[in-house]
């Protein structure tokens, strides 16, 4: 008999998700918290721009933002697993506050290396409150189906981060200055923040059980190394996809196409991410995720033959239906095969693999831009790697339980033979 009959039925399970005890506190304070991501590239331009400084200048300070964001995740996401969420993030939000605030002030063309600093350190002390949230879901919602409903959801919803936060920072800045702008990104950084840290089960939550996984954690698993490294290509196509709406609204004379192509891809994640919350894949994890894969890297095909700006926006959101069901998948994986005491750092590699790609995609991308056809076939490249990173570690990444099982099975522990593997996975299946 499998879990599915041999268990009775959530009585919760009809309920609206968002109705789910501190789901929908939980989403909204980290929605906010984590907006300050995509306002602060945007804020520091605009405020190099206001000081006189050249566009490659507020260029490299942004790619400092990011990588720094980047490396910082899994330390602190160490840090949580060791301490608990509230110190942690609550330190982390306060230097980055801190850093923003002073920014605004500081006079970056006159004290370039006062702002790099600044800049370098509010992005390694960017609070790890996706990893965290990530982490929170096992505890929040007990129950699989509910948990991956749950991170489909919050998946999707990160495009809103992308969709609202530019547009609000170049309002801010046009009424009253890039100086305000990135005042109100610390302000809302520091607030959606409080609002996820001043809940029970954020402030209650602490590791699974004793670190396993020596000093190199989650690195330590072939799996999660490949997948890490796989996903270091959906960030390579994300970042040059951006790169290349830039210069698709260059060639076509159509500003706006620098935004709406990016946000194209935001609302096809986001109708994705609800798709997938109310859908059933079938199969193992390992099979969705290269799945999810393999629909990624087609959907970026057509855009391979750079075509004109109104098909170009529309199949810009094909991608973004797939990103989540990959991203969400991904975080299964990861919940499934992180050694013990080590979810919400291995939680935090994931995120920033994709960001040190979505670096790497920007920079290639830009080197790129004064060729359309190289440029438009980037984002298709950065999703290939990923999916043959994937189709080559499958048997690495294979999890020990369908994700039926998860919720239902204490996790093994790392010194678990191979035959005793087996013979659990007859006496559960029986």
């Amino acid at each position: 008999m499998n879990s599915r009959t041999s268990c009775p039925p959530d009585r919760t399970a009809s309920r609206p998700l968002l109705a789910e005890r501190h789901v929908a506190r939980l989403l909204l304070g980290t929605l906010i918290g984590r907006l300050p991501n995509g306002m602060a590239p945007v804020a520091i331009l605009l405020l190099i721009a206001e000081q006189g400084g050249s566009l490659a200048t507020g260029g490299l300070l942004c790619a400092l933002y990011g990588l720094a964001s980047a490396i910082g995740q899994p330390a602190l996401g160490r840090m949580v697993d060791r301490r608990g969420q509230t110190r942690v993030t609550t330190a982390a939000v306060l230097v980055t506050t801190v850093c923003l605030l002073l920014l605004s002030y500081a006079d970056a063309v006159a004290q370039p290396a006062l702002a790099a600093g600044l800049v370098v350190l509010a992005g390694l002390s960017t609070p790890p409150l996706e990893a965290n949230l990530r982490a929170l879901w096992a505890v929040v919602l007990p129950d699989p189906e509910r948990r991956r409903a749950a991170l489909a959801l919050d998946t999707g919803a990160q495009g809103l981060i992308y969709i609202a936060g530019p547009p609000l920072v170049a309002t801010l800045s046009a009424l009253h200055g890039p100086g305000a702008a990135m005042t109100v990104t610390a302000v809302l950084g520091l607030v959606g923040a409080s609002v996820m840290l001043s809940t029970a089960p954020c402030r209650k939550w602490r590791p699974a059980g004793a670190r396993t996984g020596g000093f190199l954690g989650p690195l330590q698993h072939d799996g999660l190394r490949l997948l890490f490294l796989a996903f270091s290509g959906v960030g390579f196509a994300l970042g040059a996809v951006n790169v290349w709406a830039v210069s698709m609204a260059d060639r076509h004379g159509m500003a706006l196409l620098s935004g709406v192509i990016p946000a194209a891809l935001s609302v096809g994640s986001l109708v994705g991410g609800v798709l997938y919350g109310r859908c059933r894949w079938p199969g193992g994890l390992s099979g969705q995720l290269l799945t999810a894969a393999l629909l990624f890297a087609l959907a970026w095909g057509p855009l391979a033959a750079s075509p004109g700006p109104l098909v170009a926006t529309a199949l810009t959101a094909l991608p973004g239906l797939f990103l989540t069901v990959l991203i969400t998948s991904a975080f299964l994986t990861v919940d499934a095969l992180a050694p013990t005491g080590t979810r919400t750092e291995a939680c935090a590699w994931l995120i920033a693999s994709v960001g040190i790609g979505q670096a790497a995609g920007t920079a290639l991308a830009g080197t790129a831009a004064t060729s359309p056809t190289i440029s438009a076939a980037l984002p298709a490249a950065g999703a290939l790697l990923a999916l043959v990173v994937l189709a080559g570690s499958r048997r690495q990444m294979s999890t020990p339980f369908s994700p039926s099982h998860r919720g239902q099975h204490r996790r093994r522990n790392d010194t678990e033979t191979p035959s005793s593997r087996g013979r659990h996975r007859r006496v559960s299946g029986a």
